[in-house]
């Protein structure tokens, strides 16, 4: 009857500590999805001949308020419509470098959460990191390459920070 007893204490620890390691790997396996998840498109950037000339065109057809930058355009989170946050849209000169290595005519900003442990994520999973995380008043940026050599730019915003800068250019 002892034997029974411990066999059957061993199998129930056995199961109990099986279950709790699942757990935290599964939770530890949500953490990092959750972290990788794009928030939303942070901007829009694309070569152009004559980006003055661009900002005008789009100015008189689109009714873009344009400034030195291009323009940025204010939104609502859906599942929170007192946080706002930002996409810039913004043409560059066609000789910009600032799109290298990359020699295509476009670079997307993506707005993410918690930029610092994303990069340690990337870094593991083998995807390309261009440079260090910068960081200013209105958020964090890096730069990354997917696999068809598109240039990203990954920005951790502040959005509060940002509406300061939008604002005191627009007026």
């Amino acid at each position: 009857m002892k034997k029974i007893t411990i066999i059957f204490l061993a199998l129930a620890v056995s199961f109990g500590l099986g279950f709790t390691f699942k757990t935290i790997i599964v939770n530890q396996t949500n953490d990092i999805t959750k972290m990788k998840k794009v928030t939303g498109i942070g901007g829009i950037f694309f070569k152009c001949k004559d980006p003055i000339k661009i900002k005008e065109w789009y100015k008189t057809h689109l009714g873009l308020d344009t400034d030195d930058y291009g323009t940025s355009f204010e939104w609502r989170e859906g599942a929170d419509s007192s946080k706002y946050g930002f996409t810039q849209w913004s043409p560059f000169n066609e000789k910009t470098k600032y799109f290298e290595p990359s020699t295509k005519d476009f670079m997307i900003n993506y707005r993410v959460e918690n930029l610092v442990l994303l990069v340690e994520e990337l870094k593991k999973e083998g995807v390309i990191v261009l440079d260090e995380i910068e960081s200013y008043d209105y958020g964090k940026f890096v730069h990354i390459m997917d696999i068809e050599d598109n240039k990203i730019e990954l920005w951790e915003p502040v959005d509060e920070e940002y509406n300061k800068i939008v604002k005191g250019r627009t007026k």
